[in-house]
């Protein structure tokens, strides 16, 4: 069984900096585009930034010059840190893999989410 355990969220004043990280567990012989997602309140899930194995990178539009997303492949870890963090920031901030290989197949795995309050 794969899981993705988020870390890192909390309460931040506007302007300020919080690290997200992620580290998948399980008998995992290869992960290929991590990335996180979030949830705002009365909002569909969006997509936040994303990266791929080889480490090539993307941003929303939304996050660009203020986020950088980056991964340990040998921990199976990805982390999002947020500077210069918004108010509208303020969402639930979920992990993927996209494609997750084991001994059983490759499949998609989620996060629980992590709480990111921004406060103006």
């Amino acid at each position: 069984q794969v899981q993705l355990v988020e870390s890192g969220g909390g309460l931040v004043q506007a302007g300020g900096s919080l690290r997200l990280s992620c580290a998948a567990s399980g008998s995992i012989f290869g992960i290929n585009t991590m990335g996180w997602y979030r949830q705002a309140p009365g909002k569909q899930r969006e997509f936040v930034a994303t990266i791929t194995r080889g480490g090539s990178t993307n941003y929303a539009d939304s996050v660009k010059g203020r986020f950088t997303i980056s991964r340990d492949n040998a921990k199976n870890t990805v982390y999002l840190q947020m500077n210069s963090l918004k108010p509208e920031d303020t969402a639930v901030y979920y992990c993927n893999a996209d494609r997750v290989i084991t001994s059983r197949g490759s499949l998609e795995v989620w996060g629980q989410g992590t709480l990111v309050t921004v406060s103006s």
